[in-house]
């Protein structure tokens, strides 16, 4: 269906992901400092304000996952970008603990189906033979708000207090329904209609098996790196470091923005375990150096070795879910292994929240590395040695 890479419709849609991942970062990363420092509520607390978002997207991309496949991706799009915008000006009415948490969980649903539908769309107009590469370039976007997002709402809410996060919100979010109003349907070849036809039943409606086992990997994955997004501001603020929480995000996006073109072509060229096992390792690398950190150069360190590893990892992981599984199930795939990412990141802060007293945040740290050594055994178990033996015919 679609010969180029780089055409208008997957340029816009990188965009237009961008913009709704710019506007979850700008938030989660400051949302549990908020809800601390405002309500006086406990870490699990805070931790919960942030995870619940993760938990209502699961929701919304568990439902996107059943249809997407079935009618037009755009739909979807549209339809998640516009409950966005609802919900994100529903941010002003906020007032207490009770509005904190429904108004974010409504915000996770709307992003659920909206960043399901951005992953269906780029993943069908990419061309198969540049899976690892295109996925890659699109992944990038993410990336990049992972490190815009943070800085613009860790410096808006230090400067000029937390409601005018809200309405930077606002606006890039209208801005991206202008976007994805110029992106067109994704066209259905007619064989993929006619196997359409015949209804999955089951947890087969919701879950795509053949993305299961490296969705399950990235659970951990995700747990792993919500200690990041939920509780670097606080642990930097602890060791003194505050003035550098959004620079370390800086250096996070360009290690990833560098290194991105590389690995996804070794991706393509030479499989994905030649990528996936370094960039696990130095994603539990980045957890010791930061959990060490007592100055401004470790940290950033960490924050290189965290980029190249997490940054990586995702589009890679994304990849492996999506040729694993059958070519009209693209949207099913997508959704089932996001539905798993977010479930480690939504289920992270709330778990970590009640390690964090009793251990401390450096400690916590290190059990991240511990985590992420785990889960590089969980691939090998359930991916990466059937991978190795593919290759080798």
């Amino acid at each position: 269906m679609y010969d180029k890479l780089w055409t208008k419709d997957f340029i816009f849609i990188t965009f237009v992901n961008f913009l709704m991942y710019m506007i979850h970062y700008t938030l989660i990363v400051t949302i549990t400092d908020f809800t601390i420092h405002q309500y006086h509520a406990s870490e699990s607390m805070g931790g919960l304000a942030a995870g619940i978002f993760i938990i209502g997207m699961l929701f919304g991309r568990l439902v996107a996952g059943r249809f997407i496949d079935l009618f037009q991706p755009k739909y979807f799009l549209l339809g998640g970008i516009i409950f966005s915008i609802i919900t994100v000006a529903l941010y002003f009415t906020i007032n207490n603990l009770l509005i904190i948490m429904i108004v974010r969980l409504l915000h996770g649903v709307a992003f659920g189906f909206s960043s399901t539908a951005t992953g269906a769309i780029s993943s069908t107009i990419v061309p198969e033979e540049r899976k690892g590469e295109g996925i890659g370039y699109y992944a990038l976007s993410t990336t990049i708000a992972a490190a815009v997002g943070p800085f613009v709402g860790l410096e808006i809410s230090g400067n000029l207090g937390f409601q005018s996060n809200f309405l930077v919100c606002l606006i890039v979010i209208v801005v991206s329904l202008l976007f994805a109003l110029t992106v067109n349907k994704v066209p259905k070849e007619e064989d993929e209609v006619a196997e359409e036809a015949a209804p999955a039943s089951g947890l087969a409606k919701f879950i795509q098996k053949e993305a299961l086992p490296i969705a399950t990997v990235i659970v951990f994955i995700g747990i792993a790196y919500s200690s990041v997004l939920s509780y670097l501001s606080i642990y930097t603020k602890l060791i003194d470091l505050a003035s550098f929480s959004g620079l370390f995000f800086v250096v996070y996006a360009i290690t990833t923005f560098v290194t991105r073109p590389v690995t996804g072509k070794v991706y393509d060229a030479y499989g994905e375990n030649k990528i996936m096992y370094p960039v696990l390792i130095s994603f539990a690398l980045g957890f010791l150096i930061l959990s060490m950190s007592h100055g401004a150069v470790l940290l950033l360190i960490s924050a290189i070795f965290i980029g190249l590893g997490y940054g990586t990892i995702i589009p890679s992981a994304q990849a492996i879910a999506i040729q694993q599984s059958p070519k009209k199930k693209i949207g099913l795939a997508t959704s089932t292994f996001y539905m798993f990412t977010d479930f480690g990141a939504g289920i992270g802060p709330v778990l970590l929240g009640l390690i964090i007293p009793l251990t401390g945040y450096r400690a916590l740290y290190v059990i991240m590395a511990i985590l992420v050594v785990f889960a590089t055994l969980l691939y090998f178990v359930l991916h990466g040695k059937k991978a190795t033996q593919q290759r080798s015919y």
